[in-house]
């Protein structure tokens, strides 16, 4: 069986897999610092609680866009489930060339949605990520990374909202019922969640614009991925887990 563990700036989303299958998945936060005892007394026990077989883990693989918690997440793995886990890097065997200036740039949790999203749907594609930041990344027809852009997610633009004003409230982030917002709460998540669905349908005409590719396949992903999808028809799919599905596919590729 097979960790996969992304790491993100928000969360770290922890995955077991039996072959191909996705059999548990749990998140836990990426700011709180943990100790490498922390890290893998927690892992091995919320998945416990999932109902995995921790014993049988026998692989482990993980992303990271937060150099801190490497070291003690690192150390935990290694120390409670005996592994040596792999880490995406330069080095890596990943099937996806990067055909920019400075490859070493591009984050590796953009490199494993690439990778997830070409295996499984073909190229060309654009893949986005809706995380703490949105992400846009064009993989080519013969699987090159080809351009990405990066822009505020909606939660950082949320937190922008009721930090960076005196009265705006601390709001909860949801699709509202109208655009045609009365009251202060509907007309911040109206700005957030309509400004983000505009800011994606641009974006993505923009690059079949520049490109040409009028045919691009679009695939999303990233926990606030499916609100946005379900509200405009430039995305073609989306797939809750394709991060974990792409460290799944890299490690596999490396074994």
């Amino acid at each position: 069986m097979l960790l996969v563990l992304d790491v993100g700036n928000t969360n770290i989303t922890c995955g077991i897999y039996d072959g191909a299958n996705l059999t548990t998945t749990f998140r836990l936060m990426s700011k709180t610092p943990r100790t490498s005892d922390e890290f893998g007394m927690t892992i091995c026990s919320v998945a416990e609680r999932c109902g995995a077989d921790v014993a049988a883990i026998d692989g482990a693989i993980i992303a990271s866009v937060v150099p801190d918690v490497m070291h003690s997440l690192i150390a935990g793995v290694k120390k409670y489930l005996n592994i040596n886990p792999l880490v995406v890097g330069p080095g890596v065997k990943t099937g996806i060339n990067i055909d920019t200036p400075n490859p070493k740039e591009i984050g590796p949790d953009r490199i494993v949605d690439a990778v997830a999203a070409y295996e499984l749907y073909g190229g060309p594609i654009l893949v986005l990520d809706f995380g703490t930041a949105t992400t846009y990344d064009l993989v080519s027809a013969d699987g090159s990374f080809k351009a990405g852009i990066t822009a505020p997610g909606v939660r950082i633009s949320a937190q922008a909202l009721w930090t960076g004003t005196a009265k705006l409230p601390e709001i909860e982030i949801a699709m509202p019922r109208s655009i045609l917002a009365t009251d202060t709460i509907w007309s911040m998540q109206a700005g957030l969640m309509y400004g983000q669905i505009g800011q994606t349908e641009y974006i993505i005409k923009q690059v079949k614009k520049e490109t040409g590719l009028d045919e691009l396949k679009v695939v999303a992903t990233g926990g606030l991925g499916r609100l946005i999808s379900n509200e405009t028809d430039m995305i073609d799919e989306y797939n809750s887990d394709l991060t974990l599905e792409g460290l799944r596919l890299i490690y596999a590729k490396n074994r």
